[in-house]
């Protein structure tokens, strides 16, 4: 059963698929220069190929023997035209390409930050794991924050296949594999919203493994910072309580809370889950109502996940919703 309208809402809806014909960083802006002019130069070979075989094939032909036509040197002469005008050409665009990726392969200045993103099927685990203070270290998932205007180190991992990373607007592609350890760098020049996707097919549900990059003020990071490296609050209410019992018995398993029972590893911590925007790795807004339709379809809106869909009644659902709406 196709998702509905309000459970198919995601950032796809205000960032189209052809945001990555622009660049918003200095990781991402050498590389969209060089896609323009490649893409510039590739038409403009089809374009002259395609003449002349027009040419060749409707031009006149003088009547006599084919032996007498193909006598002469112009035959030779066109190659020789057309090996003096590519070569250079060619040679130019490879020299160009490794200047460009000499850019891109480190920033300007040493990343004051290090993320350490480690891939899944089919989210994004998101470690702040290298502050020099440990009660600022914490793990969110499917949505990195980063100061605008500085460069941040990724770190990349996998803990099943190969992925690949990629926000178009703040850098190129980096791979994520299995038993190695990649690095790559991203910038945003101004606060916003920045679509990333894994870009290596990676299994059923590979077009639903996206994540958000949420550029800010310096002030607004280290307010999200601190927030973030706090545990889950507690609440006397006894729907909460009965939510958080529910929680422990059927989701503790894969699932983290810190400041509760709950430690699961091989899924997202939802610490803080109601700060998110996106639910479901960028599949769903995060809404109370995507929420439980998340819990009890996931294997509707996400065939193949490792989410299973968990029947509630509806004072357990009632409950649950309670619990969740505290991890803010």
């Amino acid at each position: 059963m196709p998702l509905t309208a309000a459970e198919s809402a995601h950032a796809g809806d205000s960032a189209p698929l052809n945001y990555f014909l622009h660049a918003a960083g200095p990781a991402a802006a050498p590389t969209l220069t060089l896609d323009w002019i490649f893409t510039t130069i590739c038409v403009a070979v089809c374009v002259i190929v395609g003449g002349l075989l027009a040419v060749a094939i409707f031009r006149r032909r003088p009547d006599a023997p084919l032996d007498q036509l193909v006598q002469g040197n112009s035959g030779l002469r066109w190659i020789v035209i057309g090996v003096a005008l590519s070569v250079p050409v060619l040679v130019a665009m490879l020299v160009y390409a490794l200047v460009t990726l000499n850019r891109v392969a480190s920033p300007a200045e040493t990343p004051a930050l290090t993320i350490t993103v480690t891939a899944y099927d089919w989210w994004w685990k998101v470690a702040y794991d290298d502050a020099a203070d440990s009660t600022l270290r914490f793990v969110t998932a499917n949505e990195i924050h980063i100061p605008a205007g500085e460069p941040v180190r990724i770190k990349l991992k996998s803990a099943d296949v190969i992925h690949t990373f990629w926000v178009p607007k703040l850098a190129g592609k980096t791979q994520a594999i299995p038993g190695q350890t990649n690095e790559q760098w991203i910038q945003a020049d101004a606060p916003g919203v920045y679509r990333g996707q894994c870009s290596q097919f990676c299994g059923a549900q590979h077009a639903h493994m996206a994540f958000e990059v949420v550029a800010e003020s310096r002030a607004d990071f280290a307010a999200w910072s601190t927030e973030q490296a706090q545990v889950a609050a507690s609440s006397n209410n006894l729907s909460v309580a009965a939510g958080k019992t529910l929680f422990l018995d059927k989701c503790a398993g894969c699932h983290a809370i810190r400041g509760s029972d709950a430690q699961g590893a091989q899924a997202p911590d939802l610490t803080h889950l109601d700060s998110r925007r996106l639910i479901a790795a960028g599949t769903l807004t995060n809404t109370a109502g995507n929420q439980l339709a998340w819990i009890t379809g996931a294997q509707r809106i996400k065939p193949d996940s490792l989410m299973p869909s968990i029947a509630l009644g509806r004072d357990e659902a009632a409950n649950l919703a309670a619990y969740l709406a505290t991890l803010k």
